[in-house]
């Protein structure tokens, strides 16, 4: 087991370069359409459908080769996988500011899912090198880095275009995540697990984590969670200029007040994770899931920036304890040679929630009012958080993970 500073070092360090990456794959969002137009001549009327393609094909692609990349940290060690991501992730970013057409475009956000794999990696050496104690806090901390990631990613992207333009925000962008490669392999040090005999394929995986029913539970929850965060982003912006009476300065208000939740995360996330060691993950996540549930129905009733700004962060406070308590209960739940390849899955699972939750609140957008998506979202949690009741309270131990393990 690694000392104190040494573990906590390597779970901070994975966090910053977690938390860049997942933030390098949404930072387009403020611009894209203008990116579209402006640089790559699309049609304005073709903008917002490019852009719809644009954004979501890293998630599919990601969400597809994640499992694969888990597979192969398991096999030749989760560190060298952080660093093929990263400095994969430095050029694929790099070559965003030299497209010349849409589908050029297009191309560059394909290569973007296929060199994924920082995430599940990352997460995978903190699961190896963090005291069993101490495994709650640390993956309450990671599991932020994903979902604040995921939402300071456009306020990063919009600010980052502002100062350097929209062509250099790309490089900007890759400089960061080269930037965090760098530290890891300066500072990280993985704790090395025997490999597996057999070769792993991915529907061996997969059949593993189908007929292990609490990881199974985890996934599908981290699916809906990930939707239900994502849902809101193509209705905010307007959501907020009806609040404010105004679409001037709209993009900037509602990147700040999306941003609120990402800040609550990071504040709450720890102390979930902490909870959740002493009181059970199970518990945490029924909580945390009733309270974004309640919190997101009543978006529908502040009538100004202020109340809505509230809400928004005291969303986030509750949302924070899903996160850690889905990742603590696959660790509860699998052997530590099969740690990357679970990871691998929950990865898969965010991004495919990250793709589905843009696509079904635009789509739900053009046929009802902002506030019945809120209600809709709300609901989805809820009825999550019913059937996490009917879980059973024992906990499946570390089992067996079959002949790909």
């Amino acid at each position: 087991m690694e000392s104190s500073s040494s573990w906590k070092r390597t779970v901070w360090i994975l966090w910053f370069g977690s938390l860049l990456t997942n933030a390098s794959y949404t930072m387009v969002v403020p611009f894209l359409p203008l990116y579209l137009i402006q640089e790559l001549g699309v049609a304005k009327s073709d903008a917002n459908w490019w852009s719809g393609i644009i954004f979501s094909v890293s998630f599919l692609v990601g969400g597809i080769m994640a499992p694969y990349w888990g597979a192969l940290a398991d096999k030749h060690g989760k560190k060298k996988m952080i660093l093929r991501a990263g400095f994969s992730l430095f050029f694929v970013y790099s070559l965003g500011a030299f497209v010349h057409s849409p589908w050029e475009l297009l191309g560059v956000r394909v290569l973007h899912g296929l060199v994924a794999g920082f995430v599940p990696a990352s997460m995978a050496i903190v699961a190896s090198t963090t005291p069993e104690k101490h495994m709650g806090w640390s993956l309450g901390l990671m599991q932020t880095a994903g979902a604040t990631g995921g939402i300071l990613g456009p306020l990063m992207g919009g600010v980052l275009s502002e100062i350097f333009g929209m062509r250099m925000s790309f490089i900007a962008s890759g400089v960061s995540v080269l930037l965090a490669t760098l530290l890891v392999l300066k500072f990280v040090h993985e704790t090395p697990v025997a490999p597996a005999k057999e070769r792993s394929r991915i529907r061996d995986d997969v059949k593993v984590a189908w007929n292990n029913r609490p990881m199974l539970r985890a996934l599908s929850i981290l699916i809906v969670f990930q939707t239900a965060l994502a849902i809101l982003q193509p209705v905010l912006t307007l959501y907020v200029a009806d609040l404010q009476g105004s679409l001037d300065g709209s993009v900037l208000s509602s990147g700040l007040i999306f941003s609120l939740s990402g800040i609550a995360m990071i504040i709450a996330a720890p102390y979930w994770g902490r909870w959740g060691q002493k009181q059970g993950f199970r518990s945490t996540l029924l909580i945390a899931l009733l309270g974004a549930g309640v919190l997101t129905i009543a978006q529908v009733l502040p009538d100004n920036l202020l109340t809505f700004s509230i809400n928004r962060f005291a969303i986030g406070l509750f949302m924070a304890g899903i996160l850690p308590a889905c990742n603590a209960i696959v660790v509860e739940n699998t052997s530590a040679d099969f740690r990357g390849r679970a990871f691998g899955l929950t990865t898969s699972a965010n991004q495919f929630g990250a793709m589905i939750g843009p696509l079904i609140g635009g789509f739900m957008s053009g046929f009802v009012s902002i506030p019945f998506v809120f209600v809709i979202t709300g609901l989805l949690l809820l009825v999550n958080a019913g059937n996490v009741m009917l879980w059973p309270r024992q906990s499946v131990v570390k089992p067996q993970t079959a002949k790909s393990a």
